[in-house]
């Protein structure tokens, strides 16, 4: 028989197991118990079958191994709950970080409770391959994740009962909280918002003229304050009003101050903020045509991923009221630029509002002295890391003081404090501390509390408090009723029950770009990516 005519075998194709893939799904499994995943199964199971696949040349298999290992980092990325990687690359403004705001960031990341559990799990897992066959392991994990989840999708098979109410706050209705269930809830809601105005009515007979002061505080929620001690602080002791529940409806500053300046109407979806909004809805707008004069005033340049220039183009507001670029910085910002203090830069706007001839004045003042990041200066010139409740302590002493200021003078003013979102000072299982990607109800329940300066004596020696679930339509409707209120004679303030009785009532609904969270049946689901499913947002950590 000639050489060429020998026959050699065919490869026969073997069943590989997962070999070290197997402590890529065991720590997966170990981290989806924790509550750190959102383990997608079915995508996982064809990950796991693609590698269990039996190839018959050893170059198949070293090219699958090349191909898989890019493939099941993206695949870990999008189990994570952290935002989709095109969020990210829509965020330029992180390009403007400081270096020492990078390196906190990335010291956040790291969890030694979480590292101390995967290294113990390397250690197990290293011991028990050579035992066990860990392949069955994680395929039969595998397979009964997706048996839970084809079990969910049965139970959830059968139409899910919708309300149809069209009262303002929506209520939960029995039917399971499901993706089709919560969506349709979510849909009502913005239906139900679309149709809500707050009406500015001229009045001949309104009380005596007053300013309104809006100060949009950016990073104060109650978790934070409470997180750090200052729940039951100074400022808020002297408000006349508190809302205990009120939502402001998203995580970052740009969308929070458009959603003040169009308070006039009901909660719009995230994507219409950057669309022409009807006039009707313009807070400022709506003030101008009762005579009030809008100014603008920050304590800082407002230049970060064009801050000031998008609040002036979405709300119609002017330019800053006075130039304050002369005034010495009390911080420095987390992309370098500088931050002034509260009480000098309102000091200065207040010298000007005294000087000038206005007969009303409306401002709309921005301060970022409690933004994540900021950074405290040093005697030799350079900075140091900031902690949170120094730089809150000093702004609740400066509004604090500004209003003494106020009540000195003899004029009538409301003071509306307004913070835009939290700084979530507490990480949760989505997101580390500092991250507002997604807006939770620890970021968005913020602390909202009104003051009348020189209209009336406050019969009641502790503000008056508002449950209901409220948001900017509310402030809205009490600033109209505030302009239309009838004199009160002798020094009395206004007429409490009027001012507050039957405010507009607001569903906690919150809403980044493409991340959704809302409260149905009193528990938080979460909606990560635009039609995409919903999910109970994970118990935070204790």
């Amino acid at each position: 028989m000639n050489r060429s005519e020998v026959a050699y075998p065919t490869p026969v194709p073997v069943w590989p197991g997962l070999g070290a893939w197997n402590l890529y799904f065991i720590l997966k499994f170990a981290l989806l118990w924790a509550g750190y995943l959102n383990l997608q199964v079915w995508p996982n199971l064809v990950f796991a079958a693609a590698l269990l696949l039996p190839l018959p040349y050893r170059y198949l298999r070293y090219l699958r191994t090349f191909i898989a290992i890019p493939v099941g980092v993206a695949l870990f990325y999008q189990d994570t709950w952290l935002p989709p990687f095109s969020r990210l690359l829509d965020q330029p403004g992180v390009l403007n970080f400081s270096g020492a705001y990078v390196v906190e960031l990335a010291g956040r990341f790291i969890d030694w409770n979480l590292c101390a559990l995967l290294a113990v799990l390397v250690v197990i897992y290293a011991f028990a391959r050579h035992w066990l066959r860990l392949t069955t392991l994680s395929v039969l994990g595998l397979a009964w994740l997706a048996s839970v989840n084809v079990l969910a999708l049965h139970a959830r098979s059968e139409p899910a009962a919708t309300s149809t109410s069209d009262a303002p706050v929506a209520a939960a209705s029995s039917a399971e909280p499901d993706s089709a269930t919560l969506e349709a809830y979510l849909q009502k809601f913005y239906s139900t918002e679309a149709g809500r105005q707050v009406e500015f009515m001229p009045s001949t007979s309104a009380a005596q003229p007053f300013d309104l002061l809006l100060i949009n505080i950016c990073s104060m929620a109650w978790d934070d304050l409470e997180a750090v001690g200052l729940r039951d602080n100074a400022l808020f002791q002297q408000m006349d009003v508190i809302f205990d529940s009120f939502n402001s409806a998203t995580a970052y500053s740009g969308p929070a101050a458009i959603r003040l300046l169009r308070a006039s109407c009901g909660q719009v979806p995230h994507m219409q903020l950057y669309g022409t909004a009807p006039p009707q809805c313009m807070l400022m707008a709506d003030l101008s045509k009762l005579g009030f004069a809008s100014e603008v005033m920050l304590n800082h340049t407002g230049q970060f991923e064009g801050f000031l220039d998008e609040v002036r183009a979405q709300g119609s507001l002017p330019g800053p009221a006075v130039n304050t670029s002369k005034l010495p910085r009390a911080l420095v910002g987390f992309d370098g630029s500088p931050i002034l203090r509260d009480s000098q830069v309102l000091d200065t706007w207040w010298k000007h509002r005294e000087a000038g001839t206005n007969e009303r004045v409306a401002l709309f003042y921005n301060t970022t002295t409690l933004h994540d990041g900021n950074r405290a200066l040093t005697p030799d010139g350079g900075t140091k890391s900031a902690d949170y409740k120094p730089r809150a302590q000093g702004l609740i002493d400066d509004l604090s003081g500004f209003i003494k200021q106020l009540e000195s003078t003899g004029r009538r003013v409301v003071v509306v404090i307004v913070p835009e979102h939290g700084a979530a000072l507490h990480g949760d299982r989505m997101q580390i501390s500092g991250m507002r990607e997604i807006p939770s109800r620890s970021i968005t329940h913020v602390p909202v509390g009104i003051k009348l300066v020189g209209m009336g004596r406050n019969a009641n020696s502790a503000p008056l408090h508002i449950a209901e679930p409220s948001s900017f339509l509310a402030l809205s409707e009490i600033i109209s009723r505030l302009y239309t209120a009838q004199p009160q004679g002798d020094g009395q303030g206004p007429d409490w029950p009027a001012l507050l009785s039957n405010l507009p009532q607001t569903a906690a609904v919150s809403e980044n770009a493409g991340t959704v969270v809302v409260d149905y049946a009193g528990k938080p689901y979460v909606r990560i990516k635009e039609k995409g499913g919903w999910l109970p947002y994970p118990q935070r950590f204790k």
